[in-house]
């Protein structure tokens, strides 16, 4: 038998680039895709194919997909990885990013999705993998565009998981936890340029802090965790319809679930003053 073909989006770094390379070790082939090919050519030496792609630009999307059943005549696993986090006070954001932040973490993900699905469908098979966050689950200050776009990342997920079952195409939500990828730096710079004066400062000030220093920065998970947990969603058998992994996910999305809102946004509070 051929080897699986398998699309990962946002491999030029963190969690992307490390999924990669777990499913080149596992045997598939591999489409790494990025905005920027020359952060993935150390997946091409391990043996990657990398090509470009802007999960907001609908054409770059559409050109991506057909290439590779161009090259390969199919595609089994899409893992849909691309995704930033917006952070800034809901009165601060600018709607533009708002919407950008949804295009990016939804929208792109639904569109190559969609043009997945034909290939998958003819096949009789397939399999994608949504990439959402313990934050699809749980809430924190300041974070209200990320958080809403990963909550609608698993709503669509499990819609789409009913879709397309009969097709035998599943469905599998993957939800990390702190993870040491350049993702807490790049959201942590949003924030402050957004709230970091003003009426939010002061919280701001310690959101950033509890993102970036103290405890929760030296027991970040490392991006191979979450990878291992994509080659598990998209190797199992019967796989589960949600993994969580990486530091702070389980607890917390049991917690979030055991605690009525309350409890759960004084557990928050004073996690963020402490």
């Amino acid at each position: 038998m051929s080897p699986k073909v398998a699309l990962v989006t946002g491999a030029s770094s963190g969690i992307g680039e490390a999924s990669a390379r777990e499913l080149l070790q596992r045997g598939y082939t591999v489409y790494g895709a990025a905005r920027r090919v020359e952060r993935m050519a150390g997946l091409a030496e391990r043996g990657a194919r990398t090509i470009a792609l802007d999960v907001t630009d609908e054409e770059s999307a559409e050109k991506a997909v057909a290439a590779i059943v161009a090259e390969s005549g199919r595609i089994d696993l899409l893992v849909n990885n691309a995704g930033y986090g917006s952070y800034g006070a809901v009165e601060d954001v600018p709607l533009q990013e708002g919407r950008y932040q949804f295009e990016v973490n939804v929208i792109g993900a639904a569109r190559l999705i969609q043009l997945v699905l034909p290939v998958m469908r003819a096949q009789r098979s397939g399999r994608i993998v949504n990439i959402s966050s313990m934050g699809g689950k749980i809430h924190t200050p300041l974070g209200a565009w990320y958080h809403g776009s990963k909550f609608a990342l698993e709503g669509f997920s499990d819609v789409l998981r009913l879709e397309v079952a009969p097709f035998g195409i599943d469905v599998v939500v993957v939800e990390p936890g702190g993870i040491a990828t350049e993702w807490g730096s790049i959201a942590v710079d949003h924030l402050m340029e957004v709230s970091g004066e003003g009426a939010y400062a002061d919280l701001a000030g310690k959101v950033a802090k509890g993102m970036t220093g103290g405890i929760n920065a030296r027991m970040l998970s490392q991006p191979s965790v979450i990878a291992k947990a994509v080659a598990k969603a998209a190797t199992a058998r019967r796989p589960r319809t949600r993994y969580a992994a990486g530091f702070g996910a389980k607890p917390l999305i049991f917690l979030r679930r055991a605690l009525p809102d309350r409890a759960f946004d004084a557990l928050i509070k004073r996690a963020v003053a402490s």
